[in-house]
């Protein structure tokens, strides 16, 4: 292909784009989602870029020294400039942060090469042809304007017939059990009405403080990982790990938590639980991350990565309202919002359930029986709106405890593919877990 002068490209935006990603893996994560190795106009760049992906695809750290040893494996360290040129990448860029609109441009450079190639090359077209090929020529003209314009952009149209197909095709594996169903919950009730936790569904467990949101959304996670092998991520913004493991310890060894923040209260049977379950959990596919202050953008990279390296099959955020965008934004209001318009995107990309644990504002407590309802979220704005599902924690005996001690109702409060429903669930806090309580096996909730 020949340009007749030099085509449209940033030397300055390649080299800051591989600066951050050398600097950051998050950069990595997110550059790695918006560009691809062609987008580099320079061929050192575009050899570079791909040590740099290889390394983070296989799990391994990224900096200067371990690129500059990839590359020196493939034999290509000198043909980039030598360990020299990778640090000053390093040193051009002050912040990982900006990445993202280095790689626009950078993307946005590549879209104007392939816009000049493809007209270069219906321009030659149009001379090479016989009179009797101008329709052939358009037709040629028109799937080179399409496949530049598709790029990266998946189809998203598609005709009614096959649709309809996959949806009896559903319809038939549904009837017949062979269908998988979504990531299970651990209730029966739940489960039944939900068929699990649906791939690309933004879930919303949501509570007053100490209703036990945070229990429920580590019950999911406990069903998903260490009852069903699956793939799960809690991202905690509230609680240590060391204080989720004890809550997960407790759960599934039925030692109660305050013995485990007590070391005098493990009695040799105890010890001997807890090393049984350490042996069955060695090899759970379960993460926990409670780094502080944690951003969007790193929660979608991480989230990216797992996909990538552990086949991810569940999110959980503990809890929205922490979250930190890392810009100035007019109103906090606003910041959530965004949070809950981007996770619902994030579950939508990655096809997993995404459970995001949010507070209720004080409206229950306004209410003589101070039963939450969904317009307890509206001063998170869109929450509402994005999420597929929204349960909601109430615990009577919270409030006065002769209501019904020991028993909470998970208000299905709003379930986009079906019905509403209260269900009834046994709440056990000095084990922190909820579980199914004895009748619900025949009634199947309330």
């Amino acid at each position: 292909m020949l340009f007749d002068r030099v085509p449209p490209h940033d030397d300055d935006a390649e080299m800051a784009v591989l600066g951050g990603m050398l600097m950051s893996k998050d950069a990595i994560g997110e550059v790695s989602q918006m560009i691809d190795i062609s987008d580099f106009y320079q061929p050192k760049h575009q050899t570079i870029y791909e040590a740099i992906v290889t390394l983070f695809s296989a799990s391994q750290p990224v900096d200067a020294v371990l690129v500059a040893n990839e590359l020196l494996k493939s034999g290509d360290l000198e043909k980039v400039g030598g360990t020299d040129y990778l640090h000053s990448l390093v040193a051009s860029v002050p912040t990982a942060a900006n990445a993202t609109y280095y790689a626009e441009i950078v993307h946005q450079r590549a879209i104007l090469r392939n816009v000049i190639a493809a007209g270069t090359k219906i321009a030659q077209l149009g001379y090479s042809a016989e009179g009797s090929q101008a329709e052939d020529i358009v037709n040629l003209a028109q799937a080179e304007v399409y496949e530049m314009s598709v790029g990266r952009i998946r189809q998203d149209y598609e005709a009614i017939g096959p649709v309809v197909h996959d949806t009896l095709d559903q319809l038939d594996k549904l009837q017949n059990g062979s269908l998988e169903r979504g990531v299970p919950t651990g209730f029966k009730s739940i489960d039944d009405m939900t068929q699990g936790l649906q791939p690309g569904q933004m879930i919303v467990v949501a509570g007053r403080p100490a209703m036990g949101k945070s229990t429920l959304g580590i019950d999911f996670a406990r069903a998903a990982a260490l009852h069903n092998n699956m793939t799960t991520v809690v991202f905690s913004l509230e609680m240590s790990k060391t204080e989720l493991a004890q809550r997960i310890i407790s759960a599934e060894t039925n030692i109660p938590l305050v013995a485990l923040r007590r070391a005098d209260d493990i009695t040799p049977e105890y010890w001997n639980t807890l090393n049984t379950f350490w042996s069955r959990l060695q090899d759970a596919p379960l993460f926990l991350d409670d780094s502080p202050n944690m951003s969007l953008m790193e929660i979608r990279a991480k989230c990216r990565r797992l996909k990538q390296t552990n086949d991810l099959k569940l999110v959980v955020i503990d809890y929205l309202q922490l979250m930190t965008s890392g810009k100035r934004v007019e109103s906090r209001q606003q910041e959530v919002s965004d949070f809950s318009r981007a996770l619902k995107l994030l579950a939508k990309e990655l096809e997993v359930p995404v459970v995001a644990l949010s507070q209720l504002n004080r409206g229950p407590e306004m209410r003589n029986d101070k039963k939450p309802m969904l317009s307890d979220l509206r001063e998170s704005g869109s929450i509402e709106q994005d999420a597929d599902v929204v349960f909601l924690v109430h615990r009577p005996d919270f409030y006065n405890k002769e209501d019904r001690p020991g028993e909470a109702d998970i208000i299905l409060a709003k379930h986009r593919n079906g019905p509403t429903r209260t269900f009834k669930l046994a709440f056990v806090g000095e084990k922190s877990r909820f579980q199914d309580m004895p009748q619900d096996y025949q009634q199947g909730g309330v």
